[in-house]
């Protein structure tokens, strides 16, 4: 895949939680400045971890019921997803050492 899977209100429950990795959703928007910037992190990672994590993005916008449902108030928000449960959470722009602890943190 190499590339952030884009997930919606309607595969999220079968890209994400029933996946068999563990999976990071990165909750954006368009308009979002901060969530550009972290973008470029997001894809690098999405070829990293390739097949032993997946990479997911959901535009906020679009799919205001999942956003809605896992309480994501300011973007971008990432969320690590394991057995189709949260297990850890980032809000904001943070560096890729950043986002890659948490990942290795949750392999």
């Amino acid at each position: 895949m190499s590339h952030p899977l884009e997930v919606t209100d309607v595969n999220f429950k079968d890209e994400v939680l029933s996946s068999d990795k563990p999976v990071l959703v990165d909750f954006w928007a368009e308009w979002c400045g901060p969530c550009k910037m972290i973008a470029p992190a997001v894809g690098e990672l999405a070829k990293e971890y390739e097949g032993r994590f997946k990479i997911a993005k959901l535009d906020v916008d679009a799919n205001y019921q999942t956003a809605g449902e896992y309480g994501v108030r300011s973007i971008p928000t990432l969320l690590i997803f394991k057995n189709g449960k949260v297990v850890d959470q980032i809000v904001g722009a943070v560096p890729k050492q950043r986002l890659k602890e948490k990942l290795d943190a949750n392999l």
